[in-house]
């Protein structure tokens, strides 16, 4: 019994999504290449985090422009800086990369000093009101584990979905899943926007939501190629229909949420965030028109026979109309 039967979109659709299918890989594969091309170019703006450095907030007696706080900290060297505000019109957050000759977090002291004496101004002097200091060699370890925890996300879900599905289901939602970050990181590494820890945790959450999207598709494609008599293409159409309602409900609630955290977050969570709104919406545009038809193709390509039950259920298969 359905309590709160809500659909956004009947189950009966009859919409054609591989009638361009051709058009939808040819889409991909330039975004997928593209992104790779931008990231490995342009690379990321690091935060603290990855790079090593000083962040200091620091109190004004007075409201401070932005502007005005950077001017001078670039007149006084201190070119690699970046300010925000933090709080009221009277605070800042001004972090500053560590240069690569800084191997401890205690040399950061002096450091924030500078700043501070950059910072503030005989009209309006300023005070620290805390510092956050990493040194190199722990962002170094911290670059490496979020490599790490990216490359045994994608080996976990090739694993799982092969013992699940079949090893052709298994490439391809790794691939859709590699897609969708690799997406989201170009759009950072575009933007310039701060690649920090929080960011790398929205890219491993985008990745669960991808593969769990695309697995919904899946498992319906499966239970139609075992029960339909149909062609593939029909076969993958109808299950991306009867799953549409499902993929849009859960791909709009999970973006409402995000987009809540990104507006009253605060700074500290902006970019986790924006990474999972942006990767909603990658996730749920690659599970409806990319998964299913990259099973159409070369050696991906998925039949009856790939999907065919068990022996012992073989019989019972035979017997449906």
């Amino acid at each position: 019994m359905k309590i709160f039967p809500l659909t956004l979109v009947p189950n009966d659709t009859r919409i054609d999504f591989l009638r361009l299918r051709h058009v939808w890989i040819a889409m991909f594969l330039l975004l997928f290449v593209g992104s790779f091309a931008v990231v490995g170019l342009k690379g990321f703006n690091f935060a603290l985090d990855f790079t090593g450095g000083t962040a200091v907030n620091v109190r004004f007696d007075q409201p401070v422009g932005v502007d005005d706080v950077r001017e001078r900290l670039e007149n006084a060297g201190i070119s690699n800086a970046q300010v925000q505000t933090y709080g009221s019109g009277n605070d800042l957050l001004i972090r500053v990369r560590g240069d690569e000759t800084q191997t401890s977090v205690d040399g950061n002291t002096e450091l924030a000093q500078n700043v501070l004496a950059a910072a503030s101004s005989e009209t309006n002097p300023a005070r620290i009101l805390s510092t956050e200091s990493i040194g190199a060699q722990v962002s170094g370890d911290l670059r490496k584990n979020a490599i790490y925890a990216a490359i045994f996300v994608l080996v976990g879900f090739l694993l799982y979905i092969s013992v699940r599905f079949e090893w052709k289901f298994a490439v391809v939602a790794s691939v859709t899943t590699l897609f969708d970050v690799m997406v989201v990181a170009a759009m950072f590494s575009l933007t310039g926007r701060e690649f920090d820890l929080t960011v790398m945790a929205g890219l491993l959450s985008v990745m669960g939501f991808s593969i769990n999207d695309t697995i919904v598709v899946f498992d319906r494609v499966r239970e139609n190629f075992r029960g339909m008599r149909a062609a593939p293409l029909d076969v993958f159409n109808r299950s991306i229909n009867q799953t549409l309602s499902r993929t849009i409900i859960t791909s709009l609630a999970f973006f409402l949420t995000t987009l809540a955290l990104f507006l009253y977050g605060g700074g500290s969570l902006e970019g986790l965030a924006l990474t999972q709104m942006m990767g909603a919406v990658v996730g749920t545009v690659s599970s409806i028109f990319i998964a299913c038809p990259l099973l159409t193709y070369g050696i991906l390509r998925v039949t009856k026979q790939d999907l065919l039950p068990k022996a012992k259920d073989e019989e019972a298969l035979a017997r449906r109309p």
